[in-house]
């Protein structure tokens, strides 16, 4: 086990940089990470924007956080982000979206601080390999990160990275939290149906992460198999919200869906499901919703989409189908209806699995080794 700062005496000074000012894995990703440092010993806080969700939910966990106008790339953001550093000392800035990495990349050539980048890769997108951008992750940045071995593998061989600067580090979940619990409880406290097979999702309201596959998938269930004993859950909130409801209302199935959004209790709203779906089809690294789901003891069924067959074995660890198909995730999850032992054997490996290798203190003591690393190398 690595030694926490308080005994080694090496206490770092840490600053995560974000310029999104969306919600979603990424940023309670940040905040726990942000979290488990500090229980660590070190010095951490966070950059935001004012407006970015993440500002707000740092001030009530009771992390330090400043607000900069970093959302787009500008000169006033720029100039706001080397004025903070002149006088702000930190050893490690952990960046993680582009216009942020590009501010502190920037902002060092001109604070005057000796600094190490570390660069959290948390998607799966492409990048572009424009000689400033691989200058930005190679020469600015001291170390990248990533969230799964795919993404790693990406970087090396379609932008030429070397291997030797990259590290997969999969998001650590707080196991107190996420962990089984009596489900007729939940749904009780929840106001959720007791006689129902809920069959569930907890993600932003985004495209890609296939919601609209699922509204297909249980409408086709309900409609060619004449099951009247499920229930619909859809966690979360985003753009597509309103889309969603439409194409709920459209396919008749209001009446057994519930849509409650963003939720502060994730983990007693993945307590009350019975099936965990996330049909994505880009953009993954490894979802949290999908580690939560596997720790509260779900059967879990997704896409091998970014580095999520990293952590789901088919037949072993939950069932992978293909993206983008709602017939493939509608048979997928009639047969957990049809076989609820075969369900309780996917739910019982994948929670094993997901307590051996998910836990917020096993990605804390990665990502202190490598800050500690990057900043004796800077």
């Amino acid at each position: 086990m690595t030694e926490t700062a308080k005994e080694t005496n090496t206490r770092l000074k840490i600053i995560h940089t974000e310029s999104s000012c969306g919600w979603g894995g990424q940023e309670i990703r940040i905040l726990t990470e942000a979290q488990g440092m500090i229980e660590r010993g070190h010095d951490v806080s966070i950059i935001c924007p004012s407006h970015a969700p993440i500002y707000a939910e740092a001030k009530e966990r009771g992390i330090p956080v400043a607000h900069l106008p970093i959302a787009k790339k500008t000169l006033k953001g720029l100039l706001a982000t080397i004025n903070y550093l002149k006088k702000t000392p930190v050893d490690v800035i952990n960046t993680h979206s582009s216009t942020d990495s590009w501010m502190a990349a920037l902002a060092k050539l001109f604070c005057w601080q000796n600094f190490a980048i570390v660069r959290t890769r948390h998607v799966s997108a492409p990048i572009n390999n424009h000689f400033t951008t691989k200058w930005l992750y190679t020469k600015a940045a001291k170390h990248i990160v990533t969230t799964g071995i795919k993404l790693k593998e990406t970087l090396v061989k379609d932008n030429g990275y070397p291997a030797h600067i990259i590290t997969s580090v999969p998001t650590g979940i707080d196991t107190s939290i996420f962990k089984p619990e009596d489900k007729l409880l939940a749904r009780k406290e929840l106001g959720l149906p007791q006689d129902k097979t809920i069959i569930g999702i907890l993600a932003t309201l985004r495209s890609w992460k296939g919601h609209k596959y699922l509204v297909d998938a249980i409408s086709q269930i309900v409609k060619t198999q004449n099951r009247d004993n499920i229930h619909l859950l859809i966690v979360g909130g985003g753009p597509q919200e309103e889309a969603l409801k439409e194409q709920i209302k459209s396919a008749g199935i209001e009446e057994i869906t519930t849509m409650p959004g963003n939720q502060k209790n994730p983990n007693k709203w993945l307590q009350a499901m019975d099936i965990f779906t996330l049909p994505s089809y880009a953009n993954e690294g490894v979802p949290q919703g999908l580690m939560q789901a596997m720790l509260t003891n779900l059967p879990v069924i997704s896409t091998p989409v970014g580095s999520i067959t990293e952590i789901i074995g088919h037949d072993k660890t939950g069932l992978i189908i293909q993206p983008e198909n709602s017939n493939a995730l509608a048979d997928a999850i009639s047969s957990l209806l049809d076989s609820p032992e075969k369900a309780k054997q996917l739910a019982g490996v994948g929670y094993k699995f997901a307590v051996e290798n998910f836990s917020k203190e096993i990605m804390v003591e990665k990502m202190e080794k490598i800050f500690i690393e990057a900043y004796d190398n800077r």
